[in-house]
């Protein structure tokens, strides 16, 4: 357990930034932090309904969410409140940073949904990530979201997807088996 890991923690606060200013904070139940990964679990933080019309997330769903402090990701479980899974919403972020009870991640603009099935990998928000101007004002961070897009995109197709457990009750706290392990 490292200086800066959470495990004498039961709850965290989720604090997602975007272009500087907090986008959402949420509470989360900490399940695992080996001082490079951090997993917490979550229900759906949102107001309402949110349709992207490849996914519903909406009032009820559990998030499973894996953030890492040496990667530009975090991946996200999602099931519905029955414990269906609906598949993988992943974030493109500068990696994450705990500091006390607050897990603080920088959302970078671009996403990568993977369908429970692996068959549906898209691309997300690549228009908004160009829009944002990052390429110009940091360009090595622009860099690193775009080659850690493509790893995850790689990986969705080559590995397929899935973790074992059949509902957000049984332990999800693995990364998925399509991802590299911490």
């Amino acid at each position: 357990m490292s200086a800066n890991s959470a495990e004498s923690l039961r709850r965290l606060e989720v604090v997602l930034v975007k272009a500087g200013r907090t986008k959402i904070r949420y509470e989360a139940e900490l399940l695992t932090d080996d001082g490079t990964r951090v997993t917490v679990r979550a229900p759906w933080a949102g107001a309402g309904v949110r349709d992207f019309g490849f996914v519903r997330f909406e009032p009820g769903d559990v998030f499973t969410e894996h953030y890492w402090r040496d990667r530009w990701y975090a991946v996200k479980e999602v099931r519905s409140g029955e414990g269906t899974l609906k598949g993988w919403y992943c974030d493109i972020t500068r990696p994450a940073v705990l500091n006390g009870a607050e897990l603080v991640v920088e959302d970078l603009d671009l996403d990568l949904w993977v369908s429970a099935d692996g068959k549906e990998v898209l691309r997300l928000d690549e228009d908004e990530f160009e829009e944002s101007g990052l390429a110009q004002t940091d360009p090595e961070a622009a860099s690193a979201a775009w080659a850690a897009l493509n790893e995850l995109e790689q990986l969705a197709h080559t590995r397929g997807t899935g973790n074992g457990a059949t509902s957000h009750n049984e332990s999800a706290a693995d990364t998925p088996h399509w991802l590299p392990s911490s």
